[in-house]
């Protein structure tokens, strides 16, 4: 009997994986489905000259911002003459380093004649040579940046105005050229001049965040490169552009006074160490003398230094948005 029943099982097994399998192949079902889902996939064919051109302008697009991207990566290293050329300095490489050398050379001779030895006057001159003038051209170019990005908007509306009113881009360009101030002027004119000599529009609006590495000016190139390669409305586009232009700026401004409490703060714990030292000198000499005139002394001054600098590192990287 339990044969029988093991058989029976064993039958109907078989029987179910044939008709899972094989059924639908003889009865022509999986034939059926396989066409219903073809027709499935078709598309109308009003609908598909549509689809296929949004898909051609996307990708072309897509592979602007692609190249773009793959430009900037490359230019990561900039040369000394972008970089005068970004603090707004019209000097030549090698004015910059013979500039650069005296400031070294003099800072080395003022300090072997105040008597600081071999050592610290080859630091001061090695500061004062390589230090103090790259962080002049640094601090120049931010001046810089901060007007530019101050008027920039109003540039890219007056722009916006002048072709809605039915002028091309390059006389709207050239009226930004001849009527804003520094330093838009000056970037706008650069922009003419390099498409005078032969550069598309587009290539020489690009060319603007390499002298000026601000976001505002990559988009703007991006924007107007675009433009040129694929077309659309440019008014539209600049004026999106300008809103979002705008709206950088107030958040940048909300960021800032947010963070002022912080910087007063970060101030006031970094100078106090140093206001203290200064006040017990004046009021007892001969107890903090102690610290420049023994040899342990002078070891607690540079520890007490160096992690002095370290908190002020970290704090600086604290209250410093990065927007």
């Amino acid at each position: 009997m339990e044969t029988y029943g093991l058989f029976f099982l064993v039958a109907i097994a078989i029987g179910g994986v044939a008709w899972v399998f094989i059924y639908p192949v003889l009865s022509g079902e999986r034939k059926t489905e396989r066409r219903m889902a073809s027709v499935a996939r078709s598309e109308p064919v009003a609908a598909r000259p549509t689809r296929v051109a949004q898909k051609s302008r996307r990708d072309q697009v897509e592979g602007t911002l692609k190249e773009l991207e793959e430009r900037q990566k490359k230019a990561k290293r900039v040369p000394l003459s972008i970089k005068l050329t970004q603090a707004g300095l019209d000097w030549s490489k090698r004015r910059f380093m013979v500039t650069a050398g005296t400031f070294g050379v003099v800072a080395f001779l003022v300090a072997m004649l105040l008597g600081a030895g071999l050592l610290p006057a080859l630091g001061f001159g090695f500061a004062a040579g390589f230090g103090v003038p790259l962080w002049l051209l640094k601090f120049l170019k931010k001046r810089r940046e901060s007007k530019f990005l101050n008027n920039f908007p109003d540039a890219v509306d007056v722009i916006v105005r002048g072709i809605k009113a039915g002028l091309p881009l390059l006389d709207s360009l050239k009226l930004i050229a001849a009527e804003s101030e520094e330093p838009i002027r000056s970037e706008f004119r650069g922009i003419i001049e390099t498409q005078t000599v032969g550069i598309p529009l587009g290539e020489a609006c690009l060319k603007l965040y390499e002298r000026m590495p601000v976001a505002e000016a990559n988009f703007f190139g991006i924007v107007v490169s675009i433009q040129q390669r694929a077309g659309g409305n440019l008014s539209e586009t600049l004026g999106n552009l300008s809103r979002v232009l705008r709206d950088r700026k107030k958040m940048k401004a909300k960021i800032q006074a947010m963070s002022m409490e912080a910087k007063a703060s970060a101030a006031i714990i970094g100078s106090l160490p140093i206001v203290v030292m200064g006040l017990v000198y004046f009021t007892s000499p001969s107890y903090i003398e102690l610290l420049w005139t023994e040899p342990l002394g002078r070891i607690m001054m540079a520890c007490c230094g160096t992690w002095m600098f370290i908190g002020i590192m970290v704090m600086r990287k604290m209250i410093n948005f990065d927007f």
